[in-house]
């Protein structure tokens, strides 16, 4: 038998073997022995990372409860100012800064935490001033004098006519700042707890303008146009018979029977959310201590001329002037005037609302 170059089969299968093992020596070659079952196939699965998730940034409060300090002073007074908050400032972040904040919050669309982020924050600086150093510790200082002694006779008549029409100016409007303007000015000044100087500065003359009106050539002429006032923009539907004539251009309710206007009373109307309802009506109804049912308020005198809404007393309009408004019914601030017009008008009698 030939022999080749003297190399047995089998150490040729063997060599062979040792060549493969060898060019695969990157690979992992498991050895079978003749009866084993083979190893499975192995497969390599490549499945997508699962992304991290992005977390929610946190909003980091500014001020919170149970802080305390200046810069809770300067929330407090800023608040303030928008007449979220009510009380003296305190430096606290109580329960009363809480609410304050949360009603802001939720006004103006932002989360209604309690806290002080910086959205909330940087909402409220845009819609204050900074706070003066009284304002943040309650003590009030009276302002630059706009209207006194040396003011002119024009808006010292148009001060005491807004003075008279809710009762703190006696007697005939003259124009001259003396010693009757000035104790009229120093007792409403009292009363809202403003610097009580007796001259005019500009906080006590924005809250006499919040609750008043602007007075008429005549009020501020002393003029009668007979016993209850002037006819001018008197609507023409009020010109004959009786008639509660109420123009709400110049917030006014005039008696008028037969043309002659016998009572002219200050009034003042429904908010937007809440208006007085225009056009031609008739007293259906009236009730002289009445209380309402919708809003547990009194209503005294009420003259009932379109469903729930009425002519009637209002305390409220009384101790606020027009810094406020009704449900909807007409708001008559003078009280022995409105009993004695309550005596004199009749079921069926006429009610004109209207813009002059």
């Amino acid at each position: 038998m030939a022999r080749g170059n003297g190399i047995g089969t089998g150490v040729v299968a063997t060599l062979t073997a040792l060549l493969l093992v060898g060019c695969a020596a990157s690979a992992s070659v498991p050895t079978v022995a003749a009866d084993d079952e083979p190893s499975p196939a192995v497969t390599t699965e490549w499945t997508t990372p699962t992304p991290t998730p992005t977390p929610t940034p946190t909003r980091t409060a500014l001020h919170m409860a149970g802080d305390a300090g200046d810069d809770v002073r300067e929330l407090q007074a800023r608040l303030k100012q928008l007449q979220w908050y009510a009380p003296e400032i305190t430096g606290d972040y109580d329960t009363l800064t809480v609410e304050a904040v949360t009603g802001f919050q939720d006004k103006r669309g932002l989360p209604a935490t309690g806290e002080v982020d910086q959205a909330t924050w940087d909402r409220l600086v845009s819609m204050t001033r900074q706070p003066t150093d009284d304002e943040m510790h309650n003590r009030l200082t009276a302002g630059p004098t706009i209207i006194g002694p040396e003011s002119s006779a024009d808006s010292v008549r148009e001060l005491q006519a807004r003075l008279k029409q809710i009762g703190w100016f006696d007697g005939d409007v003259t124009g001259t700042y003396g010693s009757v303007t000035s104790s009229a000015v120093a007792g409403f000044q009292t009363k809202r707890g403003i610097p009580s100087t007796g001259e005019v500065d500009q906080r006590t003359w924005d809250r006499l303008l919040a609750m008043t009106r602007t007075p008429t050539d005549d009020e501020m002429h002393n003029r009668a146009q007979g016993d209850g006032g002037t006819t001018a923009g008197l609507d023409p539907r009020c010109a004959t018979g009786r008639a509660l004539c109420i123009d709400k251009s110049t917030r006014s309710l005039r008696w008028v029977v037969n043309g002659s206007v016998r009572m002219t009373l200050d009034v003042r109307f429904g908010s937007e959310l809440t208006p007085t309802r225009e056009g031609a009506f008739s007293v259906g109804w009236k009730s002289r201590d009445h209380v309402s049912q919708l809003y547990d308020t009194p209503m005294p005198y009420a003259m009932f001329f379109s469903g729930g809404q009425a002519v009637h007393y209002s305390p409220d309009f009384a101790a606020n002037g027009y810094n406020g408004s009704s449900h909807g019914c007409v708001n008559v601030r003078d009280k022995p005037a409105i009993a004695s017009l309550f005596d004199q008008v009749q079921l069926g009698d006429k009610v004109i609302v209207y813009w002059s």
